[in-house]
């Protein structure tokens, strides 16, 4: 799991690095929700709760996180704030490519912002 250098976190997120931290060790979190880049390139972005990412057929070695939220609801905030933003930003809603091009090494950067 690689995480985008300029990570977007909700407000109910307190401590980023441990949950980061908890996310590579497989360990459980009850109400952490995972903004990360679609696996299908013909998608953008997946919220995914983190219980799901337990299961053997998500990619997690692969996946990149882009944000994390404390529930449903903050997640799909995240994603209409992040929408806004690529769109004032380029003129364009291609928000997998504004991310890939705005996370440096491939997503492997370990800091984190707030959401936009």
């Amino acid at each position: 799991m690689k995480f985008c250098s300029n990570l977007y976190v909700g407000e109910g997120i307190r401590n980023p690095e441990k949950v980061k931290w908890k996310l590579k060790h497989n360990a459980g979190q009850f109400s952490v929700y995972v903004i990360a880049l679609a696996a299908s390139s013909d998608d953008q972005l997946e919220i995914i709760h983190c219980g799901y990412l337990k299961q053997r057929c998500f990619d997690t070695e692969h996946m990149l996180v882009v944000g994390l939220a404390s529930s449903r609801q903050e997640a799909l905030e995240i994603v209409t704030r992040l929408a806004q933003k690529v769109v004032r930003e380029t003129g364009d809603a291609d928000i997998r490519g504004y991310i890939l091009n705005s996370c440096a090494s491939e997503g492997a950067g370990q800091r984190s912002g707030r959401t936009p």
